[in-house]
């Protein structure tokens, strides 16, 4: 049974792994700006994602691919200027981290010293154990990402569920035993069945974040476009969304277009 929520100044690596502790779930969002992370921080969020899903919702590629280390710097750099309170967890792009350790410590730094996130992502178990390790003797923390990992969608070909074999469920515990091992303070899962999710939260002291990965874990995050519904055409079943923004901002636009047309707007109260 979950113990009474203790109140948290700051959200760091250690408060997370004492909310597991606790049995408090933890609440992950994506943000790539610094208006959106505002509110984020403001309403209490545990983390911000700084996501390469920024590559889709901001910028209109098809995959994660494209995304440039640039690129989420800027991103990340605008989510930290907006908060005060909660994590921000920035994700290594596709390019920066695999195959070259060295790398991927040369990336990670650039993350830390150039927008003052406070760790990074990375997908992948035990191809990428030497870039984790490497990253994690510079003192920068990191989150481990397992199941369906978007950046390798080309190897995918689909986005379905992943490890619904035995041989990569077996995998999929194996690495996220490792990256544990290996001094990752957490691990995000990804549309992998609730019942393996929660056996391998439930086998891990660090904790285990979800999406589609069932109520077991140990949090949950979705990405922000989706969950206020602007994104109305993505409908995965691990979706629910919060409001329909889609339709309310498509309102409000026409509606000014509307007034504008018809010099409604402004009116002598709205002019100096």
């Amino acid at each position: 049974m979950a113990k009474e929520n203790k109140e948290y100044k700051r959200i760091t690596t250690k408060s997370l792994i004492d909310m597991k502790a606790n049995g408090e779930k933890i609440a992950m969002l994506t943000g790539y700006d610094y208006t959106m992370a505002k509110i984020l921080d403001h309403a209490g969020i545990d983390i911000i994602l700084v996501g390469d899903s920024a590559s889709n919702v901001m910028a209109g590629h098809e995959t994660t691919l494209p995304i440039t280390l640039d690129q989420m710097i800027y991103h990340a750099s605008a989510v930290v200027r907006a908060v005060d309170r909660c994590l921000v967890v920035v994700d290594l792009p596709f390019g920066s981290y695999q195959g070259n350790s060295r790398n991927a410590l040369e990336s990670s730094i650039r993350i830390m010293k150039e927008s003052g996130g406070h760790a990074v992502k990375l997908e992948g178990g035990g191809e990428i154990a030497e870039s984790i390790t490497r990253i994690l003797t510079a003192g920068i923390p990191v989150m481990g990402h397992l199941g369906l990992t978007p950046q390798s969608i080309y190897k995918f070909g689909t986005y379905t569920v992943r490890a619904r074999e035995e041989e990569e469920a077996l995998k999929l515990k194996e690495d996220a035993k490792l990256l544990q091992e290996l001094g990752c303070f957490g691990i995000v899962l990804e549309k992998v069945p609730a019942v393996l999710a929660e056996e391998i939260a439930k086998s891990l002291t660090i904790p285990v974040i979800g999406i589609g990965a069932g109520a077991g874990v140990d949090g949950q995050v979705l990405v922000t476009h989706d969950m206020l519904g602007m994104t109305h055409e993505f409908n995965p079943r691990f979706l629910r969304r919060y409001l329909d923004l889609y339709d309310e901002m498509h309102k409000a636009f026409q509606s000014y277009i509307a007034d504008v047309k018809s010099r409604d707007f402004p009116n002598p109260q709205e002019q100096y």
